[in-house]
């Protein structure tokens, strides 16, 4: 009798264990639609930079960075990988960074990371599960060869995310010494940054999942040098109006809003950092400026984008390899965890030239 008791308890003990199985697996699985997006930023940059291992220079690099802020809303603590759609199928696609910020006002950290060129997917999973109802801040990068040259050089960008987006802004870069651009859509504002870059703004709000945005950009532009090499080569004035990413992001966002005097036909800030890292911060201070404009009522928007691209200034490591490519590369990599100012960053690229 004993024996059939347990006999018993043992199946059901079984039946329970093979029910509670596909739910565990079920919770690790990524959900876009559990995961909206509260706030992204995509930086479209022809020509800005090339990795060191691009075939030839003759091709230019068409280089996307996207900052994003995904909130948990799964029900539960999630602890499994995150999805985000790319053009993996793009000619030249090559994924670059993905990153994670962990903590406020520190460097991001980097993940290992799978992409999925079949369904377009580039895949992480984060240090620290995501707790539900949280944040979970991250940014990825890449490169593809869609520039198409021919009297002029032309390529078309396309997003689409399978995650609402509350809060979208695009900005595209234009390259160094670019004549004749064209966009379409019409860039909704422009501006100039301090070394003669073009940059063009879009914003969005409510952004459906599944819905794409599109964009065709032409140019004409001599040489196939890259922005960040023309940059460098740029004696930028030390002066007020000139502090690059120097300082925190909330002091270049409060210099830039906070003056009474007649501002509103110069840039709010230096727009010269030379990687997305520092650009990301400059910019985040534009878009609160462009929102503050658009509607002075709502004095509060932006400030998570602020804070989620405040960081400090450290000092620079004298670590540079005696191969120009790989001190480039170390010097651009210092510059995006924050160990290097903009200043450092330039008078050592010169050095290099």
């Amino acid at each position: 009798m004993r024996k059939k008791k347990w006999s018993a308890v043992f199946v059901i003990a079984l039946f329970l264990s093979n029910l509670l199985i596909p739910r565990a697996d079920a919770a690790s699985a990524y959900s876009a639609e559990k995961f909206p997006i509260k706030e992204m930023q995509i930086q479209v940059m022809p020509e800005f930079d090339y990795p060191e291992d691009w075939p030839s220079r003759d091709i230019p690099s068409l280089l996307i960075g996207e900052y994003g802020t995904i909130i948990n809303k799964s029900g539960q603590d999630y602890d499994g990988k995150i999805e985000v759609a790319v053009p993996a199928g793009e000619k030249g696609f090559e994924a670059f960074l993905v990153a994670e910020f962990p903590e406020e006002n520190k460097p991001e950290v980097q993940r290992p990371y799978d992409v999925d060129k079949e369904n377009g997917i580039i895949s992480w999973k984060p240090e620290k599960p995501i707790k539900n109802n949280e944040s979970y801040k991250f940014v990825i990068e890449y490169y593809t060869k869609t520039i198409d040259v021919k009297d002029r050089k032309r390529f078309t960008y396309e997003f689409k995310n399978n995650s609402s987006i509350e809060q979208l802004d695009v900005i595209y870069y234009a390259p160094m010494n670019a004549k004749e651009i064209q966009m379409e859509p019409k860039a909704q504002e422009s501006s100039k940054n301090e070394y003669g870059e073009d940059l063009f703004f879009y914003q969005y709000k409510n952004i459906k999942a599944g819905e794409t945005l599109k964009y065709s950009f032409s140019y004409k532009k001599d040489g196939t040098e890259s922005s960040m090499d023309a940059m460098s080569k740029v004696q930028v004035p030390k002066d007020e109006n000139h502090t690059g990413v120097n300082g925190l992001a909330t002091d270049q966002i409060t210099k830039g809003t906070s003056s009474t005097t007649d501002n509103s036909n110069r840039p709010l800030i230096g727009l010269g950092g030379a990687s997305i890292i520092g650009m990301a911060i400059i910019l985040a201070g534009i878009f609160v400026y462009l929102g503050l404009k658009a509607n002075p009522s709502k004095t509060g928007k932006g400030s998570g984008q602020k804070k989620h691209h405040e960081q400090k200034s450290f000092s620079r490591k004298n670590e540079i390899k005696k191969d120009t490519t790989e001190a480039k590369k170390e010097l651009r990599k210092k510059l995006l965890t924050g160990k290097m100012d903009q200043e450092t960053y330039e008078e050592e690229m010169k050095k290099l030239i």
